[in-house]
């Protein structure tokens, strides 16, 4: 590493067992049901979680909402997770529900709601981030992306039943170091995950950290300098909404690019497309991943800004991180600004990426490892690098 310009980056990710995402997951399998009844439902639904309850709060208008019960939806997310113990605390079977749901304010409808669709302004003011990097084949930076699939990897041997002792609550950690901008090394990886009181046991930890290394090998940043901790702490039995509460929207920086990018603070989960905190951030994903496709530069971060009620963005502004090639900021955001290409006016990137009725996907898809990166979701596609690079 001599001579480069080196340093180390961390990201984390979280299990769906994680309480934070427990609120998410159930926060989006109501959404889903309301859009299932009313594809242009208005819903702002958070959910809390605790030792043996969940609550549900927040706003929700939509035709068919009298239909959605949404403590049976509640129970089925919680028991598909795993959480079926009440020895542990909580289980969907003995959990205490609780739901103070209301309607959507009209302040707030008034500038969602216009006689043309075209016309629909934003449902809040705010600012989005999108980002694409081309160090993995997902164009995501590699620490959250390995952090995602390594949990996903352990939910996966979980659930087949090999490991007994697994429990639903999980984190990892992966720092990575670069050099010159790329990633060459994965210095540390940690593991936090809930077990059984039986299980938690040094050789089950070994297991966990021999685990973690034969599935991160592949990558080829695992070096014999690569450090593996384990439950730290030495004991991780008590997890979930027993061990810590959990709320919709607290995992905003696992959702997206662990760190890498920045973010304007507006969480995803249980906010149906017309709130722009989650649909512009997914269309400023969508055009971030175009960029860095079309070769225009190795990474890139858009950012948009949206008044509440305005049906246009009051300003889109492109970074590159000087990395572009033979292209400009300025030309970029010309580009896009354009409309011939990309249009992020509310109602046009809503009916571009199909978030009102989703095919092959649904929003609970979303809640857990990651809002980006997955193949299924329609804002990873490129299928308009050409149009972009003509527009250029």
């Amino acid at each position: 590493m001599k001579d480069q310009h080196c340093h180390v980056f961390t990201s984390e990710s979280v299990s769906e067992g994680h309480p934070d995402k427990v609120a998410d997951l159930i926060s989006d399998a109501i959404l889903d049901a309301c859009m299932k009844y009313d594809p242009n439902a208005h819903v702002a639904c958070e959910t809390m979680v605790g030792p043996d309850i969940v609550v549900n709060m927040g706003e929700i208008t939509a035709d068919g909402f009298d239909k959605v019960n949404t403590e049976k939806i509640a129970r089925e997310v919680v028991k598909k997770i795993g959480y079926d113990n009440p020895d542990e605390g909580f289980s969907w079977n003995t959990l205490e529900y609780l739901s103070r749901i209301h309607g959507q304010s009209p302040d707030i409808a008034r500038g969602v709601n216009r006689k043309t669709s075209i016309k629909q302004g934003a449902g809040d003011q705010g600012i989005m981030f999108g980002y694409a990097t081309n160090e993995t084949k997902t164009f995501m930076p590699c620490t959250i992306e390995y952090a995602h699939a390594l949990l996903r990897h352990f939910a996966n041997l979980r659930r087949s039943g090999k490991y007994p002792w697994l429990r639903p609550d999980a984190k990892s950690q992966l720092s990575v170091v670069y050099c010159n901008g790329r990633p060459v090394e994965i210095a540390t990886v940690v593991v936090s995950h809930q077990t059984t009181a039986d299980g938690a046991k040094k050789k089950n930890y070994d297991e966990i950290a021999e685990i973690a290394r034969n599935f991160l090998a592949p990558t080829g940043l695992i070096t014999s300098n690569t450090k593996f901790l384990v439950n730290p702490t030495g004991k991780f039995v008590t997890g979930g909404p027993k061990g810590d509460a959990g709320l919709t929207g607290r995992k905003v920086i696992v959702d997206t690019y662990g760190g890498v990018a920045a973010h304007g603070g507006g969480a995803f989960s249980g906010k149906d497309p017309s709130k722009v905190d989650r649909s512009a951030a997914y269309y400023a994903r969508y055009v971030a991943r175009t960029i860095v496709a079309a070769k225009l530069a190795d990474r890139c971060q858009i950012q948009v800004a949206y008044a509440i009620g305005v049906d246009k963005p009051v300003s889109i502004c492109v970074k590159t991180f000087g990395t572009a090639h033979g292209v400009t900021n300025e030309r970029l955001e010309k580009a896009i600004l354009s409309g011939k290409v990309f249009d992020f006016r509310p109602y046009a990137l809503i009916e571009d990426l199909g978030l009102l009725k989703p095919k092959g996907w649904c929003y609970r898809d979303t809640a857990a490892y990651g809002h980006f990166g997955r193949s299924i979701f329609p804002w990873e596609k490129t299928n308009r690098v050409s149009a972009l690079l003509a527009a250029l």
